[in-house]
């Protein structure tokens, strides 16, 4: 049973489609990376199918519940809690013991270390830890190599093939993504529709006229270029 499905979803900005037309079908345990450039609509994509925002047309339907991982500006560490203050704190908030911590796993975490002083690959990996206390099905990590060198990035990779391996889907942002590392890829462009891509069908990308099909859409709203720079202040 497929663990996410998105039918026609879109999301609109004003006079502007972030993103729309989104179908995609994501089964227990995948990592689906959603690719574009900064303003392309990832941040919007990736909480819109983790439920966190309002579609404008279509609908997702997760299985079971997703839980958001590190996405910068919305579940940004507390600068004077320390990792372990954070897991006590996330407990309490799931309404469970703040006992549980210590049998938690921080992957490397220094408990002491406070949320100020964390890297950006360690609060990627605190995201991860607080988001698995839900118990999802999905989680949700943004900007999954914004900041990261190559070492780092792939030791995220392999802590998120941990998650993937308990069944657990990972939805993660990336400004480019290489077919190995997801399972399926959703590109986006500009105001374009996504083009989701599964890595077990290699033929999906010999279809470049599938890309092409919103430009008819799109013929209106030559005039409103100069919006560009809204667009981005939108979405990262």
């Amino acid at each position: 049973m497929s663990v996410l499905i998105a039918t026609g979803a879109g999301v609109r900005h004003r006079r502007r489609w972030l993103v729309r037309d989104l179908d995609l079908r994501v089964e227990p345990g995948e990592t689906v990376a959603i690719a574009g450039p900064p303003g392309s609509g990832r941040t919007t994509t990736l909480l819109a199918l983790a439920g966190r925002m309002r579609l404008s047309s279509g609908t997702v339907t997760v299985e079971g519940r997703a839980a958001l991982g590190h996405v910068p500006d919305v579940t940004d560490p507390e600068p004077v809690f320390t990792v372990a203050e954070h897991v006590r704190e996330r407990l309490a908030l799931l309404g469970r013991s703040r006992r549980e911590a210590s049998a938690v796993d921080l992957h490397g975490l220094d408990p002491r270390a406070r949320g100020r002083d964390l890297s950006p690959y360690r609060k990627q990996v605190l995201g991860l830890v607080l988001a698995d206390l839900n118990r999802p099905s999905v989680i949700a990590l943004d900007g999954l190599d914004a900041g990261l060198d190559a070492a780092e990035q792939e030791a995220l990779r392999r802590l998120i093939g941990g998650f993937t391996a308990r069944g657990v889907t990972v939805l993660a942002t990336v400004r480019e993504a290489l077919p190995e590392s997801a399972d399926q890829i959703v590109h986006l462009g500009y105001g374009e529709s996504p083009d989701p891509v599964a890595k077990s069908e290699p033929e999906a990308d010999e279809e470049p006229e599938a890309d092409e099909e919103p430009e008819a859409d799109e013929e209106p709203e030559a005039d409103e270029e100069p919006e560009a720079d809204e667009e981005e202040e939108a979405d990262r």
